[in-house]
């Protein structure tokens, strides 16, 4: 457990991950703009985009035909999960040669808790400019380091100076960072709420500060809480080396309220194929779906439904979808969010073990 005096966390995020890989593996990629995921015939989502092509305002989950209107020269190339995970793999093996105390978020990022590192070093800095030169010496790629007291300022840091970049927020540092910070960079804040926030005249983190907890609960139901404490730069949650994923799950919040039921599937489709990309970055496969639908009223209802067979692909997934959104009645309704949700989950590495024939992926 550790002690009272100050935490040391780092946050680890690889820069455009499977898009780097891909470059770093194939020469010909390299200086091009290129989306991992979806194809040039308009279909499917990306998944990663390399730098080249986030200059054109290709971004991760962007439908393949919107990413092509911006990058008319944009290059697409299927996912190789296995490749990543073995990337990934290796890059934990970096990250333990300094501590064990690791919380996987996906596999391009992770938290690191080095306030007793293996080495004795006692910097997390030089820990984090260790790490980096490791990742881009030994494996070929870039990495950005975000170094705080606690994971959310971490998490922000990291994103900071992208891409190959390292940002140390110090205890003195963390409010006057977070007052400057603009609304839409705080981690959590996603474009509909910011959009609400800015209506509220709340542009930075000292602008949200003016807000008593109540008042943001009132505005932004349990999501307020968080918001009083995360501009506040507090955080006490420990990073958790032994994290189980319970769920996987991908909702958005639309600008104008759905109110046709085609237009309503077809967002839901698109939700699908994010989370199939979602399930394939963690090795995932799940039996229970579950709908989630909020109305124009703000009142909500979530809808399971578990299958025999175990789901990873955005056919089977939207499939049964389908199915609990056809028993909804929908009629004359208005929605304001969806989402889907998948849960119950195939432990593939254990069963690996137990039953060395079987190869899932």
């Amino acid at each position: 457990m550790v002690s009272e005096k100050a935490r040391k966390i780092i946050h680890i995020d690889m820069d455009a991950f499977y898009a780097s890989v891909e470059q770093r593996d194939f020469p010909e990629l390299r200086g091009k703009a290129l989306a991992v995921g979806g194809s040039p015939d308009g279909r499917g989502v990306v998944a990663t985009a390399s730098y080249e092509a986030r200059k054109f305002g290709v971004r991760s989950a962007m439908s393949s035909r919107q990413a092509l209107q911006l990058c008319l020269h944009l290059l697409f190339t299927r996912p190789r999960f296995d490749v990543y995970r073995e990337v990934s793999h290796q890059i934990r093996a970096i990250f333990k040669r300094y501590t064990d105390l690791i919380e996987p978020l996906s596999l391009d990022e992770a938290y690191l808790d080095v306030t007793e590192d293996k080495q004795g070093i006692g910097s997390a800095i030089e820990i984090a400019k260790a790490i980096k030169a490791a990742i881009r010496d030994e494996l070929g790629l870039t990495a950005s380091a975000g170094v705080s007291t606690n994971k959310f300022i971490a998490k922000i840091a990291s994103d900071y100076q992208k891409p190959d970049g390292l940002t140390f927020i110090g205890p003195s540092k963390i409010v006057p960072f977070l007052e400057q910070l603009p609304i839409d960079k705080f981690f959590g804040v996603g474009k509909v709420t910011a959009q609400k926030m800015k209506s509220m005249g709340i542009h930075t983190g000292k602008e949200l500060k003016e807000f008593t907890e109540n008042e943001l609960i009132r505005r932004f139901g349990k999501s307020g809480k968080f918001f009083y404490h995360m501009v506040r730069g507090e955080d006490n949650r420990p990073v958790k080396p032994n994290r189980i994923v319970k769920s996987i799950g991908i909702e958005d919040t639309f600008e104008t309220d759905l109110k046709e039921e085609q237009e309503m599937l077809k967002e839901l489709r698109v939700l699908c194929e994010k989370l199939e990309k979602r399930l394939e970055g963690k090795a995932k496969q799940g039996r229970t779906v579950t709908l989630k639908i909020k109305f124009a009223n703000f009142t909500q209802i979530t809808r399971s439904k578990t299958s025999v067979f175990y789901l990873n692909t955005a056919e089977d997934i939207f499939q049964q979808i389908t199915d609990l959104f056809s028993k909804a009645n929908m009629k004359d309704k208005r929605v304001r969010l969806l989402g889907v949700t998948i849960s119950n989950f195939y432990d593939t590495e254990l069963e690996k073990l137990n039953n060395p024939q079987l190869r899932l992926f």
